[in-house]
Protein backbone atom coordinates (compact mmCIF):
# COMPACT_ATOMS: atom_id res chain seq x y z
CA UNK A 1 0.00 0.00 0.00
CA UNK A 2 0.92 3.83 -0.55
CA UNK A 3 1.62 4.90 2.99
CA UNK A 4 -0.75 7.86 2.10
CA UNK A 5 -3.37 6.31 0.89
CA UNK A 6 -6.36 4.03 1.28
CA UNK A 7 -5.73 0.30 1.30
CA UNK A 8 -9.48 -0.01 0.68
CA UNK A 9 -10.68 2.62 -1.75
CA UNK A 10 -6.98 3.98 -2.45
CA UNK A 11 -8.04 7.88 -1.60
CA UNK A 12 -5.19 10.09 -0.84
CA UNK A 13 -4.89 9.87 3.08
CA UNK A 14 -4.54 13.78 4.56
CA UNK A 15 -6.54 13.28 7.65
CA UNK A 16 -5.23 12.45 10.58
CA UNK A 17 -6.61 10.39 13.74
CA UNK A 18 -3.67 10.46 16.17
CA UNK A 19 0.09 10.06 15.61
CA UNK A 20 1.62 8.35 18.90
CA UNK A 21 5.29 9.15 17.59
CA UNK A 22 8.15 6.38 16.88
CA UNK A 23 7.50 2.85 18.09
CA UNK A 24 9.24 -0.77 17.82
CA UNK A 25 6.69 -3.43 16.22
CA UNK A 26 4.46 -4.51 19.56
CA UNK A 27 5.57 -7.74 19.37
CA UNK A 28 8.96 -7.93 18.37
CA UNK A 29 9.85 -9.19 21.65
CA UNK A 30 13.85 -9.16 22.12
CA UNK A 31 15.97 -11.87 23.37
CA UNK A 32 18.71 -10.92 26.66
CA UNK A 33 21.95 -10.90 24.66
CA UNK A 34 19.81 -8.64 21.77
CA UNK A 35 19.26 -5.72 24.70
CA UNK A 36 22.21 -3.70 23.07
CA UNK A 37 20.98 -3.76 19.57
CA UNK A 38 19.10 -0.74 18.06
CA UNK A 39 15.45 -1.94 17.76
CA UNK A 40 14.05 -0.31 14.11
CA UNK A 41 11.26 2.06 14.99
CA UNK A 42 8.54 3.24 12.69
CA UNK A 43 5.66 6.02 12.89
CA UNK A 44 2.43 5.01 14.96
CA UNK A 45 0.44 7.54 12.96
CA UNK A 46 -2.95 6.52 12.22
CA UNK A 47 -5.09 8.59 9.45
CA UNK A 48 -8.68 8.79 8.16
CA UNK A 49 -10.09 8.24 5.19
CA UNK A 50 -12.53 10.92 3.58
CA UNK A 51 -14.24 8.82 1.32
CA UNK A 52 -14.72 5.49 2.89
CA UNK A 53 -14.34 5.77 6.60
CA UNK A 54 -11.27 3.57 7.38
CA UNK A 55 -9.02 4.10 10.11
CA UNK A 56 -5.58 2.70 9.08
CA UNK A 57 -2.06 2.81 9.49
CA UNK A 58 0.36 2.62 6.53
CA UNK A 59 1.93 -1.17 6.51
CA UNK A 60 6.01 -0.77 7.01
CA UNK A 61 6.94 -4.24 7.52
CA UNK A 62 6.00 -7.24 5.33
CA UNK A 63 3.58 -9.93 6.94
CA UNK A 64 6.08 -12.61 7.08
CA UNK A 65 8.65 -10.51 9.04
CA UNK A 66 5.79 -9.96 12.07
CA UNK A 67 3.71 -13.96 12.10
CA UNK A 68 6.69 -15.97 11.70
CA UNK A 69 7.84 -15.79 15.10
CA UNK A 70 4.94 -14.52 16.49
CA UNK A 71 3.87 -15.70 20.01
CA UNK A 72 0.28 -15.07 20.46
CA UNK A 73 -1.10 -18.21 21.51
CA UNK A 74 -4.88 -17.42 22.51
CA UNK A 75 -5.55 -20.56 24.67
CA UNK A 76 -3.67 -18.98 27.56
CA UNK A 77 -6.58 -16.81 28.15
CA UNK A 78 -9.54 -18.84 29.68
CA UNK A 79 -12.07 -15.95 29.30
CA UNK A 80 -11.51 -16.62 25.57
CA UNK A 81 -11.39 -19.98 25.74
CA UNK A 82 -15.30 -19.64 27.00
CA UNK A 83 -16.25 -17.34 24.43
CA UNK A 84 -14.96 -19.26 22.15
CA UNK A 85 -16.83 -22.34 23.42
CA UNK A 86 -20.08 -20.30 23.94
CA UNK A 87 -19.72 -19.11 20.50
CA UNK A 88 -19.31 -22.85 18.82
CA UNK A 89 -22.85 -23.58 20.28
CA UNK A 90 -24.58 -20.96 19.18
CA UNK A 91 -23.33 -21.49 15.83
CA UNK A 92 -23.83 -24.99 16.03
CA UNK A 93 -27.56 -24.32 16.60
CA UNK A 94 -28.14 -21.07 14.45
CA UNK A 95 -26.85 -22.41 11.17
CA UNK A 96 -27.52 -25.92 12.13
CA UNK A 97 -24.46 -27.28 11.69
CA UNK A 98 -23.97 -31.48 11.95
CA UNK A 99 -21.71 -34.35 10.91
CA UNK A 100 -22.08 -33.39 6.79
CA UNK A 101 -20.69 -29.39 8.20
CA UNK A 102 -17.73 -28.17 7.70
CA UNK A 103 -16.74 -25.17 9.33
CA UNK A 104 -13.25 -23.42 8.01
CA UNK A 105 -11.31 -20.72 10.43
CA UNK A 106 -9.17 -18.01 9.20
CA UNK A 107 -6.10 -16.82 11.53
CA UNK A 108 -7.04 -20.03 13.52
CA UNK A 109 -3.73 -19.67 15.77
CA UNK A 110 -3.59 -22.90 18.30
CA UNK A 111 -6.91 -24.48 17.40
CA UNK A 112 -8.81 -22.37 20.60
CA UNK A 113 -12.21 -22.59 18.78
CA UNK A 114 -11.82 -25.10 16.25
CA UNK A 115 -11.78 -27.63 19.12
CA UNK A 116 -15.27 -26.96 20.39
CA UNK A 117 -16.63 -27.65 16.41
CA UNK A 118 -14.49 -30.73 16.42
CA UNK A 119 -15.59 -31.82 19.60
CA UNK A 120 -19.32 -31.98 18.17
CA UNK A 121 -18.52 -34.08 15.47
CA UNK A 122 -18.18 -31.18 12.67
CA UNK A 123 -15.37 -31.42 10.42
CA UNK A 124 -12.78 -28.05 10.80
CA UNK A 125 -10.51 -26.74 8.88
CA UNK A 126 -7.43 -24.43 10.29
CA UNK A 127 -5.54 -21.46 7.90
CA UNK A 128 -3.00 -20.07 10.29
CA UNK A 129 0.08 -18.20 9.05
CA UNK A 130 2.00 -18.20 12.13
CA UNK A 131 3.95 -21.55 12.73
CA UNK A 132 4.34 -21.78 16.02
CA UNK A 133 0.47 -21.87 16.68
CA UNK A 134 -0.54 -24.04 13.94
CA UNK A 135 1.84 -26.79 15.29
CA UNK A 136 0.08 -26.15 18.53
CA UNK A 137 -3.31 -26.67 17.28
CA UNK A 138 -2.13 -29.50 14.79
CA UNK A 139 -0.82 -31.53 17.96
CA UNK A 140 -4.55 -30.93 19.19
CA UNK A 141 -6.04 -33.43 15.95
CA UNK A 142 -6.94 -29.86 14.31
CA UNK A 143 -5.98 -30.31 10.56
CA UNK A 144 -4.08 -27.06 9.50
CA UNK A 145 -2.84 -25.02 6.47
CA UNK A 146 0.03 -22.60 7.40
CA UNK A 147 -0.23 -19.83 4.92
CA UNK A 148 -2.17 -16.60 4.23
CA UNK A 149 -5.60 -16.22 3.29
CA UNK A 150 -6.69 -14.59 0.35
CA UNK A 151 -7.90 -14.96 -3.51
CA UNK A 152 -5.29 -17.44 -4.45
CA UNK A 153 -5.93 -19.77 -1.12
CA UNK A 154 -9.63 -19.75 -1.40
CA UNK A 155 -9.48 -20.74 -4.83
CA UNK A 156 -7.42 -23.33 -4.45
CA UNK A 157 -10.13 -24.74 -1.58
CA UNK A 158 -12.87 -24.43 -3.58
CA UNK A 159 -11.08 -26.41 -6.31
CA UNK A 160 -10.36 -29.27 -4.00
CA UNK A 161 -14.16 -29.53 -2.89
CA UNK A 162 -14.02 -26.88 0.28
CA UNK A 163 -17.97 -25.34 0.64
CA UNK A 164 -17.76 -24.35 4.39
CA UNK A 165 -21.28 -23.88 5.52
CA UNK A 166 -19.44 -21.70 8.25
CA UNK A 167 -16.48 -19.45 8.04
CA UNK A 168 -14.79 -18.10 11.09
CA UNK A 169 -12.63 -14.87 11.10
CA UNK A 170 -11.94 -13.41 14.49
CA UNK A 171 -9.32 -10.89 15.24
CA UNK A 172 -8.27 -11.23 11.69
CA UNK A 173 -8.66 -8.57 9.53
CA UNK A 174 -7.37 -5.71 11.13
CA UNK A 175 -4.03 -7.27 10.34
CA UNK A 176 -4.78 -7.93 6.78
CA UNK A 177 -2.59 -5.67 4.47
CA UNK A 178 -4.75 -5.94 1.39
CA UNK A 179 -8.41 -5.75 2.53
CA UNK A 180 -9.71 -6.34 -1.54
CA UNK A 181 -7.54 -9.39 -1.53
CA UNK A 182 -8.75 -10.89 1.60
CA UNK A 183 -12.66 -10.12 1.11
CA UNK A 184 -12.69 -11.52 -2.31
CA UNK A 185 -11.20 -14.74 -0.87
CA UNK A 186 -13.62 -14.74 1.43
CA UNK A 187 -16.88 -14.75 -1.43
CA UNK A 188 -15.04 -17.40 -3.49
CA UNK A 189 -14.58 -19.51 -0.42
CA UNK A 190 -18.38 -18.68 0.95
CA UNK A 191 -21.35 -20.88 -0.86
CA UNK A 192 -24.33 -19.34 -1.70
CA UNK A 193 -25.84 -20.85 1.54
CA UNK A 194 -23.18 -20.32 4.13
CA UNK A 195 -22.71 -17.60 6.38
CA UNK A 196 -19.01 -15.89 7.50
CA UNK A 197 -18.96 -14.11 11.23
CA UNK A 198 -16.22 -11.82 11.69
CA UNK A 199 -15.10 -10.38 15.25
CA UNK A 200 -13.26 -7.56 15.23
CA UNK A 201 -12.50 -4.58 17.38
CA UNK A 202 -15.01 -1.47 17.02
CA UNK A 203 -13.95 2.13 16.12
CA UNK A 204 -16.60 3.98 18.15
CA UNK A 205 -15.27 1.74 21.71
CA UNK A 206 -11.46 3.14 20.53
CA UNK A 207 -12.70 6.24 20.27
CA UNK A 208 -14.95 6.99 23.28
CA UNK A 209 -12.72 4.86 25.79
CA UNK A 210 -9.58 6.53 24.80
CA UNK A 211 -8.36 3.07 23.91
CA UNK A 212 -4.79 4.43 21.90
CA UNK A 213 -3.21 1.68 23.54
CA UNK A 214 -4.74 -0.77 20.74
CA UNK A 215 -3.37 1.12 17.96
CA UNK A 216 -0.46 -0.68 16.61
CA UNK A 217 1.82 -1.57 13.75
CA UNK A 218 -0.05 -5.09 13.31
CA UNK A 219 -3.30 -3.68 13.57
CA UNK A 220 -3.30 -1.95 10.38
CA UNK A 221 -6.71 -1.44 10.06
CA UNK A 222 -9.67 0.40 12.49
CA UNK A 223 -13.57 -0.24 11.55
CA UNK A 224 -16.70 1.01 11.96
CA UNK A 225 -20.08 -0.88 10.77
CA UNK A 226 -20.48 1.78 7.89
CA UNK A 227 -16.72 1.03 6.35
CA UNK A 228 -17.27 -2.70 7.02
CA UNK A 229 -20.43 -2.55 5.36
CA UNK A 230 -18.70 -0.67 2.41
CA UNK A 231 -16.40 -3.10 1.82
CA UNK A 232 -18.53 -5.94 1.56
CA UNK A 233 -20.96 -4.45 -0.60
CA UNK A 234 -17.70 -3.68 -3.30
CA UNK A 235 -17.27 -7.37 -3.35
CA UNK A 236 -21.39 -8.56 -3.30
CA UNK A 237 -21.08 -9.74 0.14
CA UNK A 238 -23.71 -8.29 2.80
CA UNK A 239 -23.96 -7.58 6.41
CA UNK A 240 -27.18 -9.21 7.21
CA UNK A 241 -27.18 -9.20 11.37
CA UNK A 242 -24.28 -7.46 13.95
CA UNK A 243 -23.61 -8.18 17.63
CA UNK A 244 -21.90 -5.92 19.76
CA UNK A 245 -19.53 -8.07 22.14
CA UNK A 246 -17.62 -6.82 25.51
CA UNK A 247 -14.31 -8.38 24.22
CA UNK A 248 -11.49 -6.39 23.56
CA UNK A 249 -12.55 -3.48 24.99
CA UNK A 250 -15.62 -3.38 22.93
CA UNK A 251 -16.23 -5.28 19.36
CA UNK A 252 -18.57 -6.20 16.76
CA UNK A 253 -19.86 -9.77 15.52
CA UNK A 254 -20.45 -9.46 12.01
CA UNK A 255 -23.08 -12.04 9.98
CA UNK A 256 -21.86 -12.24 6.40
CA UNK A 257 -23.28 -14.20 3.60
CA UNK A 258 -23.78 -13.33 -0.49
CA UNK A 259 -25.47 -11.01 -1.40
CA UNK A 260 -27.85 -13.07 -3.54
CA UNK A 261 -28.97 -15.06 -0.25
CA UNK A 262 -32.23 -14.60 1.78
CA UNK A 263 -31.13 -13.65 4.96
CA UNK A 264 -32.73 -10.14 5.68
CA UNK A 265 -31.00 -7.04 8.02
CA UNK A 266 -31.61 -7.61 11.70
CA UNK A 267 -32.66 -3.91 13.78
CA UNK A 268 -29.52 -4.80 15.33
CA UNK A 269 -27.73 -3.36 11.84
CA UNK A 270 -30.05 -0.08 12.04
CA UNK A 271 -29.59 0.76 15.25
CA UNK A 272 -25.80 0.63 15.66
CA UNK A 273 -25.87 2.57 12.30
CA UNK A 274 -27.62 5.47 13.93
CA UNK A 275 -25.70 5.45 16.97
CA UNK A 276 -22.35 5.89 14.40
CA UNK A 277 -24.02 8.47 12.66
CA UNK A 278 -24.49 10.47 16.05
CA UNK A 279 -21.06 10.18 16.62
CA UNK A 280 -20.20 11.05 13.83
CA UNK A 281 -17.85 8.44 12.70
CA UNK A 282 -18.24 9.04 9.08
CA UNK A 283 -16.37 12.69 9.45
CA UNK A 284 -12.76 12.65 9.74
CA UNK A 285 -13.18 15.92 11.66
CA UNK A 286 -15.34 14.89 14.51
CA UNK A 287 -11.91 12.60 15.43
CA UNK A 288 -10.10 15.55 15.86
CA UNK A 289 -10.22 16.24 19.48
CA UNK A 290 -8.96 12.52 20.24
CA UNK A 291 -5.12 13.10 19.85
CA UNK A 292 -5.85 15.53 22.64
CA UNK A 293 -7.74 13.16 25.00
CA UNK A 294 -4.89 10.70 24.33
CA UNK A 295 -2.16 12.82 25.54
CA UNK A 296 -4.41 13.81 28.70
CA UNK A 297 -4.25 10.33 29.33
CA UNK A 298 -0.86 9.88 29.09
CA UNK A 299 -0.37 12.53 31.70
CA UNK A 300 -2.97 10.53 33.65
CA UNK A 301 -0.94 7.46 33.68
CA UNK A 302 2.62 8.96 33.78
CA UNK A 303 1.71 10.98 36.83
CA UNK A 304 0.54 7.96 38.67
CA UNK A 305 3.48 5.83 37.99
CA UNK A 306 5.83 8.96 39.40
CA UNK A 307 3.56 9.75 41.89
CA UNK A 308 3.74 5.91 43.40
CA UNK A 309 7.73 6.22 42.81
CA UNK A 310 8.14 9.07 44.61
CA UNK A 311 6.15 7.92 47.67
CA UNK A 312 8.39 4.39 47.88
CA UNK A 313 5.68 2.63 46.24
CA UNK A 314 6.46 -0.75 43.73
CA UNK A 315 4.50 -0.78 40.54
CA UNK A 316 4.89 -4.33 38.36
CA UNK A 317 2.96 -4.78 35.28
CA UNK A 318 1.12 -7.92 34.09
CA UNK A 319 0.66 -9.42 30.46
CA UNK A 320 3.12 -8.80 27.90
CA UNK A 321 0.10 -7.75 24.99
CA UNK A 322 0.66 -6.09 22.17
CA UNK A 323 -1.13 -2.82 23.27
CA UNK A 324 0.48 -2.27 26.64
CA UNK A 325 3.83 -1.68 23.98
CA UNK A 326 2.05 0.55 22.29
CA UNK A 327 0.76 2.25 25.92
CA UNK A 328 4.63 1.48 27.57
CA UNK A 329 6.41 3.40 24.75
CA UNK A 330 3.82 6.29 24.13
CA UNK A 331 4.26 7.20 27.66
CA UNK A 332 7.87 6.44 27.87
CA UNK A 333 7.79 4.03 31.02
CA UNK A 334 11.17 2.75 32.30
CA UNK A 335 12.20 0.15 34.41
CA UNK A 336 12.81 2.69 36.96
CA UNK A 337 8.97 3.14 36.91
CA UNK A 338 8.16 -0.48 36.17
CA UNK A 339 10.98 -3.10 36.59
CA UNK A 340 9.01 -5.78 34.98
CA UNK A 341 6.23 -7.58 33.87
CA UNK A 342 4.66 -11.18 34.09
CA UNK A 343 3.07 -13.14 31.53
CA UNK A 344 1.50 -16.54 31.72
CA UNK A 345 2.69 -17.68 28.12
CA UNK A 346 6.18 -19.83 28.86
CA UNK A 347 7.17 -18.44 24.77
CA UNK A 348 7.61 -14.68 25.88
CA UNK A 349 9.00 -15.82 29.77
CA UNK A 350 12.85 -14.73 29.47
CA UNK A 351 12.50 -12.09 26.71
CA UNK A 352 12.27 -8.10 27.08
CA UNK A 353 9.20 -5.95 26.02
CA UNK A 354 10.07 -4.21 22.95
CA UNK A 355 11.59 -0.47 23.51
CA UNK A 356 11.07 -0.11 26.65
CA UNK A 357 13.39 -3.68 27.76
CA UNK A 358 10.66 -4.96 30.58
CA UNK A 359 11.80 -8.18 31.43
CA UNK A 360 8.88 -11.00 31.12
CA UNK A 361 8.91 -13.14 33.86
CA UNK A 362 6.56 -16.16 35.28
CA UNK A 363 3.41 -15.09 37.38
CA UNK A 364 4.97 -16.08 40.25
CA UNK A 365 8.00 -13.30 40.51
CA UNK A 366 5.40 -10.74 40.80
CA UNK A 367 4.13 -13.16 43.85
CA UNK A 368 7.25 -13.13 45.06
CA UNK A 369 7.96 -9.52 44.84
CA UNK A 370 4.23 -8.25 46.58
CA UNK A 371 4.09 -4.78 44.87
CA UNK A 372 2.38 -2.16 46.05
CA UNK A 373 0.39 -1.74 42.62
CA UNK A 374 -0.01 -4.29 39.66
CA UNK A 375 -1.15 -2.52 36.32
CA UNK A 376 -2.59 -4.60 33.98
CA UNK A 377 -1.64 -4.05 30.61
CA UNK A 378 -4.03 -6.47 28.88
CA UNK A 379 -6.88 -4.19 30.74
CA UNK A 380 -9.88 -6.27 28.46
CA UNK A 381 -9.03 -9.30 30.71
CA UNK A 382 -8.76 -7.91 34.39
CA UNK A 383 -11.49 -9.32 35.84
CA UNK A 384 -9.77 -12.99 34.72
CA UNK A 385 -6.53 -11.46 36.03
CA UNK A 386 -7.57 -9.84 38.97
CA UNK A 387 -9.41 -13.68 39.93
CA UNK A 388 -6.14 -15.39 39.68
CA UNK A 389 -4.40 -12.93 41.52
CA UNK A 390 -6.29 -13.17 44.70
CA UNK A 391 -3.14 -13.43 46.51
CA UNK A 392 -2.57 -9.64 45.88
CA UNK A 393 -5.51 -8.04 48.03
CA UNK A 394 -3.73 -10.79 51.03
CA UNK A 395 -1.16 -8.24 51.24
CA UNK A 396 -3.18 -5.16 50.48
CA UNK A 397 -1.60 -4.84 46.84
CA UNK A 398 -3.92 -2.91 44.62
CA UNK A 399 -4.48 -3.11 40.72
CA UNK A 400 -4.23 -0.55 38.46
CA UNK A 401 -6.31 -0.68 34.89
CA UNK A 402 -5.43 2.11 32.60
CA UNK A 403 -8.61 1.51 30.11
CA UNK A 404 -11.59 2.09 29.43
CA UNK A 405 -10.98 4.80 32.23
CA UNK A 406 -7.53 5.18 34.52
CA UNK A 407 -8.71 2.96 37.81
CA UNK A 408 -7.24 1.63 40.96
CA UNK A 409 -9.19 -1.44 42.13
CA UNK A 410 -8.43 -2.61 45.85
Amino acid sequence: MDRHRCRFCARELDETFVDLGLSPLANSFVPPERADATEPTYPLHARACGACGLVQLPQFEPAANIFEQYLYYSSYSESWLRHAESYAAEMIARAKLGAASEVIEIASNDGYLLQYFRRAGIRALGIEPASGPAAAAIAKGIPTRTCYFGRDVATALRAEGHRPELIVANNVLPHVPDINDFVTGLRILLPEHGRATLELPHLLHLIEGIQFDTIYHEHLSYFSLATLERVFRAHDLRVFDVEELPTHGGSLRLHVCSEAATPGGSPAIESLRRREAIAGLDQPASHRDFQAKVAAKRGTIRDFLVTARCAGKTVLAYGAPAKGNTLLNYCGITRELIPFTVDRNPHKQGLLLPGTHLPIRDPAALIAARPDYVFILPWNLKDEIIAQLAEVRAWGGQFAVPAPDFTIIS
